[in-house]
């Protein structure tokens, strides 16, 4: 017996990163390791279509032009309560103290990291 699409574990990520060779880097080894990726410079881009499409995980750099990625979280859970949220940061000591990080798994993962940590960071978000 065949698995129908609809039964298949969904594995979309939103990703969104204003630094534009990152965000290349980050969408490449993402599709390379089986995910489907839709991949923006802001915020404010990543939310609209999350309005309009499902997706498993958010991937978010928290410092962006638009709407940073802690409001584009909120927002994001908002719309979608089981939404996986995982942030990157070139800023190692962001501490998440909100509402959102003490509710749920949320994930940090600091900038520079080698894109094998962040499909095993993803994998383990998605897994849990």
């Amino acid at each position: 017996m065949t698995v129908q699409p609809s039964q298949l574990p969904m594995r979309r990520i939103l990703l969104a990163e204003d630094d534009d060779s990152m965000r290349g880097f980050l969408e490449r080894a993402l599709v390379r390791a089986g995910f489907d990726v839709a991949s923006f410079a802001n915020g404010l881009e990543a939310y609209e279509l999350l309005k309009q499409e499902p997706f498993t995980l958010l991937l978010t750099d928290i410092v962006m032009p638009h709407m940073d990625g802690i409001e584009l979280a909120r927002k994001a859970s908002e719309l979608d309560p089981e939404l996986k949220i995982m942030f990157i940061t070139g800023f190692a000591a962001v501490v998440l103290n909100s509402e959102l990080a003490s509710k749920r798994d949320t994930r940090v993962l600091s900038k520079p990291f080698h894109l094998k940590d962040l499909v095993r960071e993803v994998e383990r978000v998605l897994a849990a």
